[in-house]
Protein backbone atom coordinates (compact mmCIF):
# COMPACT_ATOMS: atom_id res chain seq x y z
CA UNK A 1 0.00 0.00 0.00
CA UNK A 2 0.96 3.12 -0.83
CA UNK A 3 0.69 6.27 1.97
CA UNK A 4 0.25 9.75 1.35
CA UNK A 5 3.73 10.94 2.44
CA UNK A 6 5.26 9.03 -0.42
CA UNK A 7 2.75 9.79 -3.20
CA UNK A 8 2.94 13.50 -2.75
CA UNK A 9 -0.02 14.68 -4.98
CA UNK A 10 -1.29 18.24 -4.65
CA UNK A 11 -4.55 17.80 -6.54
CA UNK A 12 -5.30 21.39 -6.67
CA UNK A 13 -2.56 22.80 -8.05
CA UNK A 14 -2.82 19.84 -10.45
CA UNK A 15 -6.37 21.19 -11.60
CA UNK A 16 -4.88 24.95 -11.28
CA UNK A 17 -2.20 23.97 -13.69
CA UNK A 18 -4.92 23.30 -16.27
CA UNK A 19 -6.91 25.78 -16.07
CA UNK A 20 -4.08 28.24 -15.81
CA UNK A 21 -2.92 26.67 -19.06
CA UNK A 22 -6.13 26.11 -21.22
CA UNK A 23 -5.63 29.42 -23.24
CA UNK A 24 -2.22 28.77 -23.29
CA UNK A 25 -2.56 25.90 -25.22
CA UNK A 26 -5.80 26.58 -27.31
CA UNK A 27 -3.25 29.71 -28.76
CA UNK A 28 -0.74 27.50 -29.59
CA UNK A 29 -2.44 24.96 -31.01
CA UNK A 30 -4.23 27.84 -33.33
CA UNK A 31 -0.89 28.98 -33.99
CA UNK A 32 -0.30 25.87 -35.22
CA UNK A 33 -3.52 25.34 -37.49
CA UNK A 34 -2.73 28.89 -39.01
CA UNK A 35 0.77 27.96 -39.88
CA UNK A 36 -0.48 24.89 -41.51
CA UNK A 37 -3.14 26.67 -43.60
CA UNK A 38 -0.88 29.41 -44.63
CA UNK A 39 1.25 26.77 -46.06
CA UNK A 40 -0.88 26.59 -48.84
CA UNK A 41 -0.80 30.44 -49.21
CA UNK A 42 3.02 30.31 -49.65
CA UNK A 43 2.82 26.96 -52.29
CA UNK A 44 0.62 28.53 -54.13
CA UNK A 45 2.22 32.32 -54.06
CA UNK A 46 5.48 30.52 -54.91
CA UNK A 47 3.76 28.59 -58.13
CA UNK A 48 2.31 31.75 -59.01
CA UNK A 49 5.24 33.23 -59.14
CA UNK A 50 7.66 29.96 -60.75
CA UNK A 51 4.44 30.70 -63.10
CA UNK A 52 5.15 34.14 -64.04
CA UNK A 53 9.19 33.66 -64.44
CA UNK A 54 7.89 30.67 -67.66
CA UNK A 55 7.50 28.21 -65.82
CA UNK A 56 3.96 26.37 -67.43
CA UNK A 57 4.77 22.93 -65.94
CA UNK A 58 2.46 22.77 -62.48
CA UNK A 59 4.51 19.86 -61.02
CA UNK A 60 7.90 22.06 -61.79
CA UNK A 61 6.17 25.13 -60.31
CA UNK A 62 5.07 22.76 -56.80
CA UNK A 63 8.82 21.14 -56.85
CA UNK A 64 10.45 24.74 -56.99
CA UNK A 65 7.97 25.79 -54.18
CA UNK A 66 8.56 23.05 -52.03
CA UNK A 67 12.42 23.78 -52.78
CA UNK A 68 12.15 27.57 -51.90
CA UNK A 69 13.63 29.00 -48.77
CA UNK A 70 10.96 30.71 -47.69
CA UNK A 71 8.59 27.69 -47.81
CA UNK A 72 11.23 25.78 -45.62
CA UNK A 73 11.49 29.05 -43.31
CA UNK A 74 7.60 28.84 -42.71
CA UNK A 75 7.94 24.74 -41.97
CA UNK A 76 10.31 25.59 -39.30
CA UNK A 77 8.10 27.99 -37.67
CA UNK A 78 5.44 24.77 -38.06
CA UNK A 79 7.70 22.88 -36.57
CA UNK A 80 8.15 25.57 -33.86
CA UNK A 81 4.18 25.42 -33.06
CA UNK A 82 4.05 21.72 -33.22
CA UNK A 83 6.49 21.45 -30.03
CA UNK A 84 5.28 24.13 -28.20
CA UNK A 85 1.73 23.23 -28.85
CA UNK A 86 2.58 18.91 -27.92
CA UNK A 87 4.76 20.08 -25.42
CA UNK A 88 1.89 21.86 -23.38
CA UNK A 89 -0.47 19.29 -24.46
CA UNK A 90 1.62 16.72 -22.74
CA UNK A 91 2.11 18.94 -19.72
CA UNK A 92 -1.69 19.03 -19.24
CA UNK A 93 -1.99 15.33 -20.01
CA UNK A 94 0.07 14.82 -16.91
CA UNK A 95 -1.49 17.27 -14.42
CA UNK A 96 -4.92 14.96 -15.65
CA UNK A 97 -3.18 11.64 -14.57
CA UNK A 98 -1.93 13.23 -11.26
CA UNK A 99 -5.83 13.62 -10.58
CA UNK A 100 -6.08 10.36 -11.93
CA UNK A 101 -3.64 8.93 -9.26
CA UNK A 102 -4.93 11.19 -6.56
CA UNK A 103 -8.95 9.69 -7.41
CA UNK A 104 -7.32 5.89 -7.48
CA UNK A 105 -4.96 6.64 -4.01
CA UNK A 106 -8.32 8.00 -2.05
CA UNK A 107 -10.47 4.77 -3.67
CA UNK A 108 -7.61 2.14 -2.61
CA UNK A 109 -7.39 3.94 0.80
CA UNK A 110 -10.93 3.72 1.26
CA UNK A 111 -11.12 0.27 0.44
CA UNK A 112 -8.56 -0.48 2.50
CA UNK A 113 -10.07 1.55 5.53
CA UNK A 114 -13.17 -1.12 4.84
CA UNK A 115 -10.94 -4.64 5.42
CA UNK A 116 -9.87 -3.50 8.67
Amino acid sequence: MVNEDECDINVFKALNFVRDHAKQYAQAKANRVQLEEYRKVIKAKLMQQAQQEGVTSSATQERDAYAHPDYAEHLKALGAAVEEEERLRWMIEAAKLKVSVWQSLGANARFEATKI
